[in-house]
This record gives C-alpha cells, sequence and structure tokens, in this order.
C-alpha cells in the first residue's frame, strides 16, 4: 500500500553536517505523522525526532538544538537535516511515517529499510 524510501545516510566527521530524507509513495490518504528513528549496535530502536501534519515537532533530549524535522505534505517527505554531529549519533537511522490510507483511514506505521550514518573521523 505505502512504501517508504530513505536516502542520504553515510559517513561524516564529528561535528558535520548530513541530511537524509524519506520519502513515501503509494495510497497515502491522509498524513498524521512522520518521524525518524535510530538504533546503534546492541541498542533500542529510539524516537530521534517526529513532526505532525499540523507542524508540531518533538525531538530526543540528545538531539535538542543539532537536528531539525520538516516535511514537504504535497510530496509525502520528512527531512532530518543533522548538524554538529557526534560519534554516539553513529546508527541506523529509520523513518516512520503514519498515514491512512485509501483502504483504511485509522493510522497506520509505516517504516522505511534504513539508512546508515556513521560519525567518525
Amino acid at each position: 500500500q505505502v512504501q517508504l524510501a530513505e536516502s542520504g545516510g553515510g559517513l561524516v566527521q564529528p561535528g558535520g553536517s548530513l541530511k537524509i530524507t524519506c520519502a513515501a509513495s503509494g495510497s497515502i490518504a491522509i498524513i498524521y505523522s512522520m518521524a525518524w528513528y535510530r538504533q546503534a549496535p546492541g541498542k533500542e530502536r529510539e524516537l530521534v525526532a517526529l513532526i505532525t501534519n499540523t507542524g508540531s515537532t518533538k525531538y530526543a533530549d540528545s538531539v535538542k538544538g543539532r537536528f531539525i524535522i520538516f516535511s514537504d505534505n504535497a510530496k509525502n517527505t520528512a527531512t532530518l537535516q543533522m548538524n554538529k554531529l557526534r560519534p554516539n549519533d553513529t546508527a541506523v537511522y529509520y523513518c516512520k511515517h503514519v498515514y491512512g490510507t485509501d483502504y483504511d483511514i485509522t493510522p497506520q506505521d509505516f517504516w522505511g529499510q534504513g539508512t546508515q550514518v556513521t560519525v567518525s573521523s
């Protein structure tokens, strides 16, 4: 029904910046929210940033002031701008969009496949 595709991950030096984007396609009827999660080796997946369909945002304390999430609802995309990156930001980053579809308008979670972000010198 809905597919998510992430792009923009890679290797960056500490203190650098990186932008990752998640684009959705499919039978999208209602946008509820878009979010980025991350999972480092040996750790649980955690919420990094979230933006609702009204533009309200929420950030993990560890990224406040460094990361910015923004969305383009017309294009069903969400972008995470990551600044002042640290080695402990290294993780696989996953996007999760919550949509109602043409077949079921109730909120449903859709996940991307993940993109690796590595912060290292």
